[in-house]
C-alpha cells in the first residue's frame, strides 16, 4: 500500500512540478569531447529536419546496424556510451532540440541503476527530459526503450523493473509518448536473460540482440507520422 501510494505521489507530482526544478547531480561536463565531436559532424553534414533520432547510452552508440536496420526512415545517432538519464538530458540543448526530430527514441537508465540512482530518480530524469523537449517541440513523439535485463547488472533488475513499471505508467498520462517494451523479449523460459542475445561482457547487445530490438521498435516508428526514404 506504501509504495502505491508513493507511486500515485510521484505521478502526481509530474502534473505540478516544475521541469527544472531539480538540479543535475552528476558530472556531465566529462561527456563534453563526444558532445563536441557530435557538433563538428553536423557542422559538416547537418542532419535533416524530421528524422529519427536514437540517443542514449552505449547501446545506442553500438548500433552499428541502425540506418540498415530501419531503411525506411532517415536516422540520426546520438549514443554516447555509459550516459545517464541526467546527461542526456543536459546536453539536450545541443543534441537533440537542434534537429527537431519527429521521433526520438531513448536508451537510458540502465547506467544510473548501476551507479546508484534510485527508479525514482530515473524516473523524475526521464519526465524533465520528456518536459523538455516538448516545451520545444510539441508534436516530436518520444519512445522509451525498456532497461534491459543483462547478466552483468543481474542483481538490480529488481530496481531496474521497477524503473521500466514507473515509465511505462506515465507514458499512459501523456500524448506522444511509448514505452517500448524489449525488457520482456529478452528473457528465456527461464526467467534469465536470453545468451544469445549478449555479448561475453554479459552487458551489451549480440547483433541477435540488435535484430530483436529492432523488431521491437519498428511497429512503433511504422505507426509515427513521419517522412519516409523512398
Amino acid at each position: 500500500m506504501y509504495r502505491l501510494y508513493q507511486k500515485l505521489a510521484l505521478l502526481l507530482g509530474v502534473m505540478f512540478i516544475f521541469p527544472g526544478a531539480q538540479k543535475v547531480t552528476g558530472q556531465p561536463d566529462r561527456w563534453e569531447s563526444a558532445i563536441q565531436a557530435f557538433e563538428a559532424q553536423d557542422e559538416q553534414n547537418p542532419p535533416p529536419e524530421g528524422a529519427v533520432l536514437f540517443a542514449g547510452s552505449s547501446s545506442i552508440r553500438g548500433w552499428e546496424s541502425l540506418q540498415q536496420d530501419f531503411p525506411f526512415v532517415q536516422v540520426i545517432q546520438r549514443g554516447f556510451g555509459g550516459s545517464e538519464m541526467e546527461d542526456l538530458l543536459y546536453y539536450a540543448d545541443r543534441i537533440v532540440l537542434p534537429y527537431k526530430p519527429a521521433v526520438i527514441i531513448v536508451y537510458e537508465g540502465d547506467n544510473d541503476i548501476a551507479n546508484g540512482k534510485s527508479p525514482d530518480r530515473v524516473f523524475a530524469d526521464f519526465r524533465r527530459f520528456v518536459e523538455k523537449v516538448h516545451a520545444a517541440l510539441p508534436d516530436t513523439r518520444i519512445g522509451y526503450i525498456a532497461i534491459k535485463p543483462s547478466f552483468a547488472r543481474w542483481n538490480l533488475i529488481e530496481e531496474m523493473a521497477e524503473a521500466n513499471q514507473m515509465i511505462r505508467e506515465f507514458t499512459l498520462w501523456r500524448s506522444n509518448l511509448e514505452y517500448i517494451d524489449i525488457f520482456s523479449p529478452m528473457l528465456g523460459l527461464d526467467g534469465k536473460p536470453r545468451k544469445e542475445l549478449l555479448i561475453e561482457d554479459g552487458l551489451h547487445l549480440t547483433p541477435a540482440g540488435y535484430h530483436l530490438w529492432t523488431e521491437m521498435v519498428t511497429p512503433y516508428l511504422q505507426s509515427a507520422e513521419i517522412t519516409q526514404i523512398e
